[in-house]
């Protein structure tokens, strides 16, 4: 009887075996890409004999699906009991066949369960090169266990995790859920299976071959990673460009910089770019050499200006504070004091000014007159106002001094009626510049509109007539003026002809931003404008003026040619 129960077992074993061995004829492949896949097999002594041989037809089932090219997937396996048993590295083999061999020649240890070891020595000695590792490829260890771990595994298991290596704990019969999640990696819900035989096993064979063969999420564009997708079974994870570093939401990337960090050794200016960075140098200096330090070369060469020196990146030049032109020689400084033009205000009388404004209009007129040099030879200031008509308050030749021409604008009643630009726009043009009230041939004429309303008739003929006839116009609004209209009746460029502001106690900050003296020879006629908020402005107007300088000086020079002409001619005829 003992004999056939013995004959009974072996044959049961044979059998076991037989359906152990690989399926017969060509099978589709996977085509997941390169994975490097270590079996970890619990052989303790409560593994029995036929359990233990489904665990092995459990494994060959999972690599004869497999696409065991050289490029592709490896594949080793360890036993652990009490101690750990490589039975093959994931160098050893390169066919299926010698895989499969090798696996249905695995004799069980049979002894204890150490799974926290059987991990370290996964971690430590099979995923690495010398035993076959390949750098940029998936590791992923299987931990097929029934029991509890006689040692500890959470520790070494998120050791393992942190390196890289995927886990997939799969428990059978009396295996404990708590050590198979202390052990997978996230997500549980995906790296962790249970079942309740060995018999089962094959369940998760088959979705971890699904796994295996899911469709490549980063190259099907399935993800959400701003910069780098790393395809891993299943899923994905994201990584960012040299340069950035991955965000809290494991999505988005942020670019690393060392300026905001001040890892940078540049002496003013740090211009950040992705994981590096360059220096420059703020306006006025020059870059060294050694492209982190600066130079200013007003402060290496003897500049000579009398105001303020400006440092280009090869060269440098002078400026001249506010009110001021660069003299001749381009390093001193003069003033524009004696300049000549004929300036002619119309100012808006109507009844939407209301009195309390009309005052502060008024002033401003005052605040312009302030700026500039007033005399019978110098500057001249006609008035007008206009509502429904129109009222010279003093002509051009009424007053030589700036102060009689203050007191007369302080002294203007209020009109109070309606708004008549166009009407205004003419009378100037007929009446204000005429010589019969004081206008002078070739002095510069100046016309400024001041208004805070919709013009009840049309000003483009006369607005087109005063600039055709070389009359500067400015055009300020307040309130409710139309910008259509002021655009209309100012010179170009516009952002120096045209001032508008919504409320009448700012027209004071519009009076100061008009510079109104003029170096006849220099601008022609047109006013300069300062823009207090824009210090470059200021550079500009410089150089501007330097480059009149210079055309002035080649026609002073072909005049002069010229007269020694007329001269030698007027001599040869004696």
């Amino acid at each position: 009887m003992r004999q056939l129960c013995v004959c009974v077992s072996v044959l049961l074993a044979l059998a076991t075996m037989a359906v152990a061995r690989p399926k017969e004829g060509p099978e589709q492949k996977c085509k997941s890409g390169p994975v490097d896949l270590m079996f970890i097999i619990d052989s303790s002594r409560s593994v029995r004999p036929h359990e233990f041989e489904s665990m092995r037809k459990f494994m060959i089932d999972i690599i004869h699906t497999l696409d065991m090219e050289a490029n592709a997937t490896r594949v080793g396996v360890v036993q652990y009991s009490s101690q750990v048993q490589n039975e093959f590295s994931l160098k050893t083999h390169s066919k299926l066949q010698g895989m499969v061999k090798g696996i249905n020649e695995i004799v069980p240890l049979a002894q204890g369960t150490m799974t926290g070891l059987a991990i370290k020595y996964v971690m430590n000695h099979a995923f690495t090169a010398a035993e076959g590792d390949r750098p940029k490829v998936p590791n992923v260890a299987v931990i097929v266990t029934d029991g509890r771990p006689q040692d500890r595994v959470a520790e070494v298991a998120a050791e393992a995790r942190d390196k890289g290596i995927e886990i997939y704990a799969v428990g059978v019969a009396r295996a404990d859920m708590t050590s198979l999640r202390a052990m997978a990696s996230p997500p549980i819900e995906d790296h962790v299976f249970l079942v309740e035989s060995f018999d089962l096993i094959y369940q998760f064979g088959l979705q971890f071959q699904d796994k295996l063969c899911v469709i490549d999420m980063c190259a099907e564009g399935k993800h959400d990673c701003e910069q780098i997708c790393i395809t891993s079974l299943g899923t994905f994870t994201c990584n960012c460009n040299t340069g950035y570093t991955l965000n809290d939401d494991k999505i988005t990337c942020t670019m690393i910089d060392p300026c905001a960090e001040e890892k940078h050794d540049c002496e003013q200016i740090c211009i950040p770019s992705p994981g590096a960075f360059t220096c420059d140098c703020s306006a006025g200096f020059k870059l060294h050499d050694d492209k982190k330090t600066c130079t200013n070369l007003c402060n290496t060469v003897e500049h000579g200006c009398e105001h303020q020196c400006i440092s280009t990146p090869d060269s440098y030049y002078c400026i001249c504070p506010e009110g001021q032109l660069l003299a001749e020689d381009g390093k001193g400084c003069r003033t524009c004091r004696s300049a000549n033009i004929d300036l002619v205000l119309l100012i808006d009388g109507s009844k939407s000014v209301r009195p309390q404004n009309f005052e502060l209009v008024k002033q401003f007129v005052n605040q312009v007159v302030d700026s500039l040099d007033v005399s019978a030879h110098g500057t001249r200031v006609g008035l007008v106002q206009y509502s429904s008509h129109v009222r010279t308050e003093f002509a051009l030749k009424m007053y030589e001094k700036a102060d009689n021409i203050k007191k007369a604008v302080m002294n203007v009643e209020y009109m109070e009626k309606g708004t008549m630009t166009g009407l205004a726009l003419k009378h100037m043009m007929e009446n204000s510049f005429s010589e019969a009230e004081g206008a002078r041939k070739n002095i510069p004429r100046v016309g400024l509109v001041f208004t805070d309303g919709r013009s009840q008739d049309d000003i483009t003929e006369w607005a087109k007539k005063a600039k055709e006839e070389g009359i500067t116009m400015y055009a300020v609004g307040v309130g409710k003026a139309v910008e259509d209209e002021l655009r209309e009746i100012a010179s170009e460029p516009l952002d120096k002809h045209f001032f508008y502001t919504t409320d009448f106690t700012f027209i004071n900050q519009i009076a100061e931003n008009l510079k109104l003296n003029v170096c006849a020879e220099e601008s022609q006629g047109e006013l300069e404008v300062k823009d207090p908020c824009a210090c470059e402005s200021l550079v500009e107007f410089q150089q501007a003026t330097m480059s009149t300088l210079e055309q002035l000086k080649t026609k002073l020079a072909g005049m002069t040619a010229q007269l020694e002409d007329m001269e030698n001619q007027l001599l040869s005829r004696k």
